[in-house]
């Protein structure tokens, strides 16, 4: 009682707050005592005018780096679609072939592949390295003999003509189709010829040169260096009349009905199919580019996550000061009958604000960031007068951007625990103040 009437000499001011701590004390309920204590801190007073700048800086920044967060990985993600739709845009999801790398009966092997749960369609092909050779210039060259009514099933929807599409393929015409960047480097036009080179095998064991001439009939841009400046599309009866096939293929290419599906599908076509085939699919074969993407979404990650990690530690600064300030206060809560638990949990509820605010506003921000990044992009290109990704450079003219649910809930949970934990250190430090000591000289 003595400690109290010191108290309120001390700080009139309180009065009315002290009576309110009172009345709440004698409930059974603490938690509305700390909750209330804890958010009449955050309102700041003429000399806390400084530590609630810093608060509000804190709360920014967490803002700042949870929104930037999201709009990063999202533009990642959208990155890694675009890239996936394109390097598919002239393969498949998979392939099946023969452990010598040629299939000999490819209708029954279809039709195995089709018979597969969540395979929609499939196609052979034949791959053939060679050379290709105009008045210009020679050229390497991947050409790939297809049929065009399968292969419309596989990639004919995806694969982006330029001039043509895949009819243009028919039986005995020596119809080529090229890729844009290889028509522009051979220099060739619709209707002009060009001279394949190919290595067949001999009846001994050897390889002799075969040269056949083709007429340009279309020309296709997948997006991806490789399939625009070296892959060439011919008929499947054309390429095996030229290099002496009877009715060999190298592989039974399938496209899955989600292409997550795909690895899946490859396996279980290797249970079945047993070990004198083998199977493939797209995240083997291009392996390396997917994971230079997951390399790079982790560093965005960690570097982005450093402002998080300081507007925590600026949550720290905020609290110690307010601890220090609030000393007497705290010495008279003791007085009152607050445990050091309560105390702690006061100046948590105060950081937990501060933080999980932050985190919500950068949520909110960083999704509806993420969602019109698409709209916002030539927006400010247009404002600030320049191309970010500008077409004689990139494939990729526009940044897209795909929200992903799992990535929001990771980084938000992040943020709240980072910003919980934030909170401990201040909150122990005021539990730890002595009621006698801080109210002797008050």
């Amino acid at each position: 009682m003595f400690l109290q009437n010191i108290a309120q000499e001390r700080f009139p001011r309180r009065d009315r707050i002290t009576r309110r701590i009172e009345y709440a004390l004698m409930r059974p309920m603490i938690n509305a005592v700390e909750l209330f204590v804890g958010l009449r801190y955050l309102r700041a007073k003429r000399r806390t005018r400084f530590v609630s700048f810093i608060t509000g800086i804190s709360m920014a920044g967490i803002a700042l780096g949870v929104a930037a967060l999201i709009v990063i990985l999202s533009v990642m993600n959208g990155f890694e679609g675009e890239l996936r739709s394109r390097l598919l845009s002239m393969t498949a999801h998979g392939y099946v072939t023969g452990q010598d790398g040629a299939v000999s009966d490819w209708r029954s092997l279809r039709d195995t592949v089709l018979a597969e749960e969540g395979v929609i369609a499939a196609a052979p092909y034949v791959a053939i390295e060679g050379m290709v050779r105009t008045g210009k210039g020679l050229r390497g060259v991947l050409v790939n003999g297809v049929y065009p009514e399968f292969e419309q099933a596989v990639s004919g929807r995806t694969i982006n003509f330029v001039i043509g599409d895949l009819d243009v393929l028919q039986p005995g015409s020596n119809s080529i189709v090229l890729g844009r960047l290889l028509a522009l480097d051979l220099n060739v036009r619709i209707g002009d010829g060009v001279v394949l080179l190919m290595p067949r095998p001999a009846g001994d064991g050897t390889l002799e040169p075969v040269l056949e001439r083709f007429v340009v009939r279309g020309i296709f841009e997948a997006g991806v260096q490789n399939h625009d400046a070296s892959l060439a599309l011919v008929h499947m009866d054309d390429a095996a009349r030229m290099m002496s096939f009877d009715d060999e293929v190298t592989a039974v290419r399938f496209l899955a009905a989600d292409v997550m599906d795909a690895p899946i599908i490859a396996r279980e076509l290797q249970k079945e199919l047993g070990d004198n085939f083998r199977t493939s699919d797209w995240t083997i074969e291009n392996a390396s580019y997917f994971r230079a993407i997951r390399i790079e979404k982790m560093m965005m990650s960690l570097l982005l996550s450093l402002i998080i990690g300081v507007a925590a530690f600026n949550i720290v600064a905020s609290l110690v000061m307010v601890v220090t300030d609030k000393t007497g206060d705290i010495a008279i809560l003791r007085t009152l009958g607050m445990q050091p638990n309560g105390v702690i949990r006061v100046f948590f509820i105060q950081g937990a604000v501060i933080g999980w605010l932050g985190v919500f506003l950068g949520v909110v921000a960083g999704i509806i960031l993420a969602i019109n990044v698409p709209v916002l992009v030539p927006v400010l290109e247009q404002f600030f007068g320049f191309q970010i990704m500008p077409p004689e450079v990139y494939y990729v003219t526009q940044i897209p951007s795909i929200l992903e649910t799992e990535d929001v809930t990771i980084i938000a949970v992040a943020a709240f625990v980072l910003t919980s934990l934030a909170t401990l250190y201040p909150a122990r430090r005021a539990a730890l103040v002595d009621p006698a000591i801080a109210l002797r000289y008050e």
